[in-house]
């Protein structure tokens, strides 16, 4: 967070309700802070979506923000303090003018079938789901009502993000890391390793339809494990052809609903295209893989996800032979 927000959480802490801790029902774990009105707003959100790739998010929280049109920020996150959770629902506030701020914090599956949780989140203007471990995001929420919820929250166009896990979930295929996560070189030996656990049919936003996301991307050295990803997507029948969007920590990418996306923050994204299954996939058998088309969208770079084109960017391809990444047509190697 900037230091002129800290100066303004400090200025205005005493105008700032009280988080409101909500004792959910008996059967139920959750918690429920909330900075600001106690009553539902009645605004009208304009949509957008923002994929951040973890880290400082400030501009794309504010982007966000903004489109809930002075109406209810909600956040949904799987674990963190008490005392944080009402830390970063002020800081929310102090980016633009909002009715309230809230953030519901889960803690087991029977906690999405909660009426009192669901009527939170159908009252948001704008939903961020935050970083964290995005498995829990899929052992709560798949095939729950809070998945619906989510869902009708998406088609009635109001604006929604996530950040790290939370952008993890946001496309139709996900990486769920539901044993733990897998780093780039054991994916690359074994695609079908036991840490290599794919979900599909989430989150239904259409513009990412048929794309993975992935995060912290140069930072944590992904590429390898996500082209893994979209070659088990291709060999395991999910699509005829898959692509992907992964963002650098530190960086964001701004989705209008109109398809046209901005990339924000200190690092690039990366919109990669595979239209032919893998030469080799197979269990304990290092990746075969060519014909991945990579676009590198620096920060201030445009890119439409409908045209899937992008200007300010460079382009280049991408194969991998015998588990080994190679690069085409590139000044920045693989990123």
């Amino acid at each position: 967070m900037t230091s002129k927000h800290k100066a303004i959480l400090s200025l205005s802490g005493a105008f700032l309700s009280l988080a409101l801790l909500l004792a959910p029902t008996a059967s139920a774990k959750w918690k429920y802070f909330r900075a600001g009105n106690a009553a539902d707003s009645r605004a009208t959100p304009r949509p957008g979506f923002a994929l951040m790739g973890g880290g400082e998010q400030d501009p794309a929280l504010k982007f966000l923000c903004e489109r809930a049109n002075g109406g209810d920020f909600l956040i949904l996150r799987a674990a963190t303090e008490d005392d944080y959770a009402q830390k970063v629902n002020e800081e929310i506030r102090a980016l633009c003018p909002l009715n309230s701020a809230a953030t519901i914090v889960f803690s087991e599956r029977d906690d999405s079938e909660d009426p009192k949780l669901l009527e939170r989140i159908e009252q948001a203007e704008a939903i961020f789901i935050a970083g964290g471990d995005q498995s829990n995001y899929v052992r709560f929420w798949q095939d729950t009502p809070v998945e619906d919820a989510l869902n009708r929250h998406i088609r009635a166009g109001k604006p929604i993000g996530g950040s790290s896990a939370g952008l993890a979930v946001l496309g139709e295929f996900s990486f769920s890391s539901m044993i733990d996560t897998i780093h780039s070189e054991a994916a690359l030996a074994d695609p079908y390793g036991n840490k290599v656990t794919l979900s599909r049919d989430f989150l239904r936003i259409p513009l990412l339809a048929g794309i993975i996301t992935d995060t912290h991307f140069a930072k944590r050295d992904r590429m390898g494990r996500l082209l893994v990803f979209l070659a088990r997507i291709l060999e395991d029948g999910w699509a005829r052809q898959v692509r992907a969007i992964a963002v650098e920590q530190d960086a964001a990418v701004l989705l209008e609903p109109d398809g046209s996306a901005k990339v924000i923050g200190s690092g690039p994204a990366y919109f990669l295209e595979a239209k032919n299954s893998p030469a080799v996939c197979k269990r304990k058998i290092p990746l075969g893989f060519d014909g991945i088309t990579v676009h590198r969208a620096p920060a201030g770079a445009s890119f439409s996800v409908k045209d899937w084109k992008g200007t300010g960017g460079d382009d280049y391809q991408l194969s991998v032979v015998k588990g080994e990444v190679r690069t085409a047509g590139s000044m920045h190697g693989i990123y």
